[in-house]
């Protein structure tokens, strides 16, 4: 009698164990099985209580045009100057530099920016090719040499005119020099002017197709 008493005691004990082992099964189950499909929306206001910080919220633009004009100074950083010392012609230095930009916008910028993107696609507009095929990384490279051109137009335009203000020998050294910081913001201009080129030109080929299957 005794024994079936002492049995009884530990089935509830047993059940309480078996029953939050499942519910951990079920629940791994429900991680791994998890989709956009049998997911529940939750509100953007829920996700910010779970966000860390000290409450300052930086814009998502600039974000981005840290991250694109960072990576711009990096490729001068290790291309412009690092190679100066082996490749003495500017031309060879302007070519490796700029093949080096158009594979780090490829490689690296482009997919930095697709991450951090809170949905697919959010933030296309702010690459010039926005969807990763095969040939986005010739494209890059060659859009990467019409920006460093560019860069090169704004280096030599500010030079002449610091020149002729100051009247400094032509013949010497610049006087504004490229370094990594000035380098990203030049080709952070140049990117996202031709970038609003290409977008108005889209906007504008839009409209007249559209004004053309009207009539």
């Amino acid at each position: 009698m005794s024994k079936r008493k002492k049995n009884n005691g530990k089935k509830p004990e047993i059940e309480k164990q078996t029953g939050y082992y499942d519910l951990k099964t079920k629940a791994v189950e429900d991680l791994v099985t998890a989709d956009e499909s049998n997911s529940p929306e939750v509100s953007r206001e829920e996700l910010r209580q779970y966000q860390s910080g000290l409450g300052i919220r930086i814009p998502d633009w600039v974000k981005l045009l840290f991250i694109k004009a960072w990576f711009a100074g990096a490729v001068c950083f290790f291309f412009l100057w690092g190679l100066g010392t082996y490749l003495a012609d500017e031309l060879d230095k302007l070519f490796v530099t700029g093949m080096a930009l158009g594979i780090v916008t490829e490689m690296l910028t482009n997919n930095v920016i697709r991450f951090f993107a809170k949905t697919p696609g959010a933030y296309d507009r702010w690459m010039m090719f926005p969807k990763k095929k095969f040939m986005t990384f010739f494209w890059n490279i060659l859009y990467a040499y019409v920006v460093l051109a560019l860069v090169v137009l704004v280096y030599t335009g500010i030079n002449m005119v610091i020149i002729h203000i100051t009247g400094t020998p032509a013949d010497g050294a610049p006087p504004l020099g490229v370094e990594p910081v000035l380098f990203g913001v030049f080709c952070l201009g140049a990117d996202m002017l031709l970038i609003e080129i290409k977008r108005l030109i889209l906007r504008l080929f839009g409209g007249l197709k559209k004004k053309a299957n009207q009539e």
